[in-house]
C-alpha cells in the first residue's frame, strides 16, 4: 500500500511541477528561487526575522567564510499580542517592522546596508522580477539566463549602488493556516509589505532579500558540513518538504539551467480523495473537528498537531465497544486536544512509557488496568509508525524523482529533518529511514538533524542569495565584453559593407581587409549539365578524390578521403602537392580512370587572387596550412608540376573553385533563387552575385559574377579592434597566422572551443569556477573543442552529461560549475552567430540596393559544421538577420557537398561554353 502511495506522490508531484496541470495540483510544488546551497564561503552580516505562533524572533548572524564553522549569532524573541494574528494585516507587519528597529537599537548595529532575511511559514506563490530601476536595491538572485537589453555592450543587468545584479523576489501569499487570518494580505506581495513596513520605521538601509518557510531552511542549515543537502523535510505541528529539482523541470518559474529549490506543500496531498482508501473513521473525525474539513489531508494523517487527536478517537471508539476502560467514565475523552503529542512521545517509550501512559490516563479522570496501559501504548505506536511510513512513502517518491531527474543508477542525498517527531522519539527516524529505503531502493538518503532550520537556515539562505549575487556580477563583468547590442552589430554590418566597397574597387582593393575576389563563374546551372567530373577538395585536414556523373536522373558521386599529415601541411608546397597527386592516382586506380582524361573541378578553400576560372594565385594560406613556396603562385600550376614530376599525364583543371562557391553553386543546381554561399565551419567565408558593373578588377560591364568576399580577414586593418576582447587577443597570439583573419577568429569552428577555454581560465582565476582549483588540463591549447560546445548547448542535455564532458578533461565540476560553463558556450556562440548575421545583412542589403528593389527575397547556400552541428547557431543567425536586414527575405538552404558536387557544376557550366567569363584589368596583387 505504501508503494501505491509513494506512486499517486509521484503523479501529485508531476501535476504541479507542469505549467498545464498546476492550477488543479494539491501538491503544488512551488518554486523557491533558490538555486543553490552554502560553499563554505558565505561571510558578512545578516539581520532574520521568523514569524512564529505566538512570537516574532529577530536574529544578527555573522559569517567569517571559514566554512560556516564559527558564526557570530544574537538573537531576540518579542512576544506577539493576541489580536494581530486576526487582525489586520498592515497591523501584522508594522509589529515585525517595530520588533526590527528595536532589536537593532538594543544591538548598536552599523548603518551599512543590511540584507534581511525573513521566515514566514505560509504558502507562497514566489515570482522573479527583473528589475531595471528602484529605490530599494536588491541583492540579486544569483540567476544564470542572460538579460537582453537596447543598451550598449553588456547591457541589460543594471548595477545598483551596491554593485550587484538586480533580480528581486515576489512572494504572493496563497493561503493563511496556523491560526493566522489577518485581513488584505492573501494575493499580495509579502516582502512588499515587509519591505514597507521597515521603510516605514525608517531603517531604509534593511533590505528584504530573502523569503523563505521552514522547510527550506532546514536544508539550509543541513548543508554545513561541506555537504550539500538537496532535500528537507518538516513534520511539526504542520508537515511539508521540499528539495532541488532539475530547473527545466520548474515550468511554474521557466528556468533552464542548473536546479530550483521545490517546496512540495505536501500536506494537501490527498484533498483530491486520493488518499480516501487509507484514511480510518478515526482520521474522518478529526477532520471533521478541524478548523479546514476536506483540506490538508496528507498533514492531519502526519504532523503532531493531529497525533494526539487521532489516538483520542481511537481510545474513543474502544471504550464503546467495551475494550478498554471498563467501569471508567469515558466521557472525558470527547473532548478536544485532551491528549497532547508530547504525552503520546513519552507513552512509546519502551522503558518508562506505561508508567506515563498510567499518568496521562489517570490524570484525564480514568481508571486504567494494566492491560488499558498496555493497549494505550500501542495504539500510540501504531499511530506514530503510520505517520513515519506515510512520511517515508512521500520521501521515496522525491528521491525516485530526483534519481530519475538526473538520469542516475544510484542517488545519493543528504536529506534535513526537523521534526518533534524525529528528535522525540528515535523510532521515529529508524521507521523512516528503513522504509525510505524499501520503497526508493535505488536511493541512498542519509537523514541529517537540523539546528534551527528557521531562524539559522533564514541565514543561510540570505547568506547564499548574497554570494551568487556578487558572483553573478563578476561572471556578467567577465562577460560583458563579449555580449554585444543590437547597436553593436548594425556598426559590425556597417563596416563590412564600407570593407566590401573598398574591396570591390579598382584603387581601393589594397586597402581593403576584404578582398572581394573576382570568381569568373558569371552563371548558375540550368539543369542541362552532362557527363563525368573528377573533382579534387581541398580545404582542411582531410583532402577528397570524388568522381561526379550529372545525369539526366541527377547527380551521382564516389569519392574517398585522403588524410594530410600535419608535416605536409605545414611542410614544404612540393610535398603538399606531390601528396595530392599520389591521391588523385590511388583513386584513379581504384575507379579505373587511368585511361581517361576527365575535365577536373579543383575546390581549393584559401584565399586566392583568381585571374580566369582555371589560373588562381594563393594570397594566403589559413586553417592551419603553412606550406613553404606557394604564396604567389597559381595553384593549378603547382598541381600540374607536381604531376610531371610523378609522370601522371592527362590532367585537365577547367576551374579552381572555393568551397563556398562550390556551395553556392550546388544550392542553385536546387533552387535558381541562391545568388550567396556561405561556409560556417573550421573556418568562415562568404560569397555572393555582385553587378558586374561594381567589380573593378574585371573588364566588362553586363550581367553579374560572383565575388569571393574572403570575408574571415575582415578586420584585420584594425577596424573591429573594439570589439576584439582580450580573450580573442589570447587565441590570436597563438595561431600561426597571428593578426591575419580575425574575423573568422571570432566565429569560426576551429578557435570557438579556444575562446572558451580562455575564458574558463579566467573564471578559474577569479575562484569563479572550480572553486578556483588549479585544472592543469584546460592550460593545455586546444584541450576544449568546438564540439563540446555544441554538446554542452544541446537544449535538454542533463547537467549530468554536461559534468561527464567536463569530467573527461578532468575538471570536477559540480552542478553550478556546469551551469556556468554552458554560460559560457552559449555566450560565446551566441556572440559567433550574430556577427556571421551582422556580415550576411551587409551582404544582402547591397544586393537589395544594387538591383534598386524595395524587398529582396534571396537563398543563401549554407555548409559548414558549426551550422549544421551546433544546437543553435543557425537559430540565431536567421533571427539576428531578420532583425538587422528587415527589408530582405532571406531563405537558407543547406548544402550537400558544395565542395564536391559544386566544383562539378562550375566545371559542368564553363565545358558548357555559353557564358562569359571576363578578363581581368589587373596583374595578380
Amino acid at each position: 500500500m505504501l508503494q501505491v502511495v509513494k506512486g499517486r506522490m509521484l503523479q501529485a508531484m508531476h501535476k504541479g511541477l507542469s505549467r498545464q496541470t498546476h492550477t488543479q495540483a494539491n501538491v503544488r510544488m512551488l518554486p523557491t528561487y533558490i538555486c543553490s546551497t552554502p560553499d563554505g564561503t558565505e561571510k558578512g552580516d545578516l539581520l532574520v526575522v521568523e514569524l512564529c505562533q505566538s512570537h516574532v524572533r529577530t536574529m544578527w548572524v555573522t559569517l567569517l567564510g571559514d566554512g560556516n564553522q564559527s558564526p557570530q549569532v544574537m538573537y531576540k524573541i518579542f512576544s506577539m499580542p493576541g489580536d494581530i494574528m486576526q487582525g489586520k494585516g498592515e497591523a501584522l507587519f508594522d509589529f515585525i517592522a517595530q520588533c526590527v528597529r528595536q532589536f537593532l537599537a538594543g544591538i548598536s548595529s552599523p548603518q551599512h546596508r543590511l540584507p534581511l532575511g525573513f521566515v514566514f511559514p505560509f504558502s507562497c506563490r514566489h515570482t522573479r522580477l527583473d528589475k531595471v530601476s528602484g529605490t530599494a536595491p536588491s541583492w540579486g538572485c544569483g540567476c544564470s539566463h542572460q538579460h537582453i537589453s537596447g543598451g550598449g555592450r553588456g547591457a541589460g543587468l543594471v548595477p545598483e549602488a551596491n554593485g550587484l545584479a538586480t533580480c528581486s523576489l515576489q512572494a504572493e501569499l496563497i493561503s493563511w493556516s496556523k491560526g493566522f487570518s489577518c485581513s488584505d494580505v492573501e494575493g499580495k506581495d509579502i516582502v512588499q509589505l515587509l519591505q514597507s513596513a521597515i521603510n516605514k520605521q525608517e531603517l531604509y538601509h534593511v533590505d528584504v532579500v530573502a523569503l523563505m518557510n521552514d522547510t527550506v531552511g532546514t536544508m539550509m542549515t543541513c548543508s554545513m558540513a561541506g555537504k550539500p543537502c538537496e532535500v528537507a523535510l518538516v513534520v511539526g505541528t504542520g508537515t511539508n518538504s521540499c528539495f532541488m529539482a532539475m530547473a527545466q523541470q520548474v515550468e511554474m518559474a521557466e528556468e533552464t539551467s542548473g536546479q530550483m529549490c521545490v517546496s512540495t506543500e505536501w500536506g494537501c496531498f490527498g484533498d483530491d480523495g486520493t488518499l480516501s482508501d487509507i484514511l480510518t473513521p478515526y482520521d474522518q473525525c478529526v477532520d471533521e473537528e478541524s478548523s479546514n474539513p476536506g483540506e490538508k489531508r496528507f498533514e492531519k494523517l502526519v504532523s503532531s498537531l493531529y497525533l494526539g487527536e487521532i489516538v483520542r478517537h481511537v481510545l474513543t471508539a474502544l471504550a464503546a465497544e467495551k475494550a478498554l476502560f471498563i467501569g471508567s467514565n469515558v466521557a472525558v475523552l470527547r473532548t478536544k486536544d485532551v491528549l497532547k503529542i508530547q504525552q503520546v512521545l513519552e507513552i512509546i517509550d519502551n522503558e518508562e512509557g506505561m508508567a506515563e501512559a498510567r499518568r496521562a490516563l489517570e490524570a484525564l479522570g480514568l481508571r486504567p488496568s494494566e492491560r488499558d496501559c498496555c493497549r494505550v501504548q500501542q495504539i500510540c505506536q501504531a499511530v506514530v509508525s503510520r505517520a513515519a511510513t506515510l512520511c517515508a512513502a512521500g520521501l521515496a517518491a522525491i528521491l525516485s524523482h530526483m534519481c530519475q531527474s538526473q538520469e542516475l543508477k544510484q542517488l545519493v542525498v543528504n536529506v534535513g529533518v526537523d521534526s518533534e517527531l524525529y528528535r522525540g522519539h528515535t523510532r521515529f527516524g529508524e521507521i523512516l529511514q528503513s522504509v525510505t529505503g524499501l520503497l526508493a531502493p535505488e536511493c541512498m538518503a542519509t537523514l541529517l538533524p537540523s539546528i534551527d532550520g528557521t531562524g539559522w537556515g533564514a541565514a543561510m539562505v540570505t547568506a547564499v542569495a548574497l554570494r551568487l549575487a556578487a558572483q553573478r556580477h563578476e561572471v556578467d563583468q567577465v562577460l560583458a565584453p563579449l555580449r554585444l547590442s543590437r547597436a553593436d552589430l548594425q556598426r559590425v554590418q556597417a563596416l563590412m559593407r564600407q570593407e566590401m566597397e573598398l574591396g570591390l574597387g579598382w584603387e581601393s582593393n589594397a586597402n581593403a581587409s576584404v578582398r572581394m575576389l573576382p570568381t569568373y563563374v558569371c552563371g548558375t546551372p540550368n539543369g542541362t549539365e552532362r557527363g563525368e567530373f573528377l573533382v579534387l577538395d581541398l580545404g582542411g585536414t582531410n583532402f577528397r578524390v570524388l568522381l561526379v556523373r550529372l545525369a539526366e536522373d541527377g547527380i551521382h558521386m564516389a569519392s574517398k578521403i585522403y588524410v594530410i599529415p600535419t608535416t605536409i601541411t605545414q611542410g614544404s608546397g612540393e610535398a603538399l602537392f606531390d601528396h595530392i597527386i599520389e591521391c588523385i592516382m590511388d583513386f584513379q586506380l581504384k575507379h579505373n580512370l587511368t585511361e581517361q582524361v576527365l575535365p577536373l573541378g579543383f575546390t581549393f578553400s584559401f584565399p586566392c587572387q583568381q585571374l580566369g576560372l582555371d589560373k588562381a594565385v594563393l594570397l594566403s594560406w589559413t586553417k592551419g596550412f603553412s606550406a613553404s613556396g606557394c604564396m604567389g603562385q597559381d595553384v593549378v600550376q603547382l598541381l600540374q608540376e607536381a604531376a610531371q614530376r610523378k609522370q601522371h599525364l592527362g590532367l585537365k583543371v577547367v576551374a579552381v573553385v572555393n568551397d563556398t562557391v562550390g556551395t553556392m553553386m550546388s544550392c542553385g543546381y536546387e533552387d535558381p533563387k541562391c545568388e550567396i554561399g556561405l561556409i560556417v565551419g573550421t573556418g568562415t567565408n562568404a560569397c555572393y552575385m555582385e553587378e558586374m558593373q561594381n567589380v573593378g578588377a574585371v573588364e566588362g560591364e553586363q550581367g553579374r559574377m560572383c565575388i569571393n568576399m574572403e570575408w574571415g580577414a575582415f578586420g584585420d586593418n584594425g577596424c573591429l579592434d573594439d570589439i576584439f576582447t582580450d580573450f580573442d587577443r589570447l587565441v590570436d597570439e597563438k595561431t600561426i597566422n597571428a593578426g591575419k583573419q580575425r574575423f573568422e577568429k571570432l566565429i569560426s569552428g576551429m578557435y570557438l572551443g579556444e575562446i572558451v577555454r580562455h575564458i574558463l581560465l579566467a573564471l578559474v582565476e577569479k575562484r569563479l569556477l572550480f572553486r578556483g582549483k588549479p585544472c592543469p588540463k584546460l592550460q593545455i591549447k586546444g584541450i576544449f573543442q568546438t564540439k563540446f560546445l555544441s554538446a554542452i548547448e544541446i537544449d535538454g542535455l542533463a547537467l549530468r552529461q554536461v559534468r561527464a564532458i567536463l569530467q573527461d578533461l578532468e575538471l570536477q565540476a559540480s552542478l553550478e560549475d556546469s551551469v556556468l560553463v554552458r554560460e559560457v558556450c552559449q555566450t560565446a556562440s551566441l556572440r559567433a552567430a550574430q556577427l556571421c548575421a551582422a556580415g550576411l545583412a551587409a551582404v544582402v542589403e547591397k544586393m537589395r540596393e544594387n538591383r534598386g528593389l524595395a524587398q529582396l527575397a534571396v537563398t543563401v547556400g549554407v555548409d559548414g559544421t558549426l551550422y549544421k552541428m551546433h544546437p543553435c547557431f543557425s537559430q540565431h543567425l536567421q533571427q539576428m538577420l531578420r532583425d538587422l536586414a528587415p527589408n530582405c527575405t532571406v531563405t537558407f538552404l543547406q548544402s550537400e557537398d558544395g565542395s564536391g558536387k559544386g566544383a562539378a557544376l562550375v566545371a559542368a557550366v564553363a565545358c558548357r561554353g555559353a557564358e562569359p567569363w571576363g578578363q581581368p584589368l589587373l596583374p595578380p596583387q
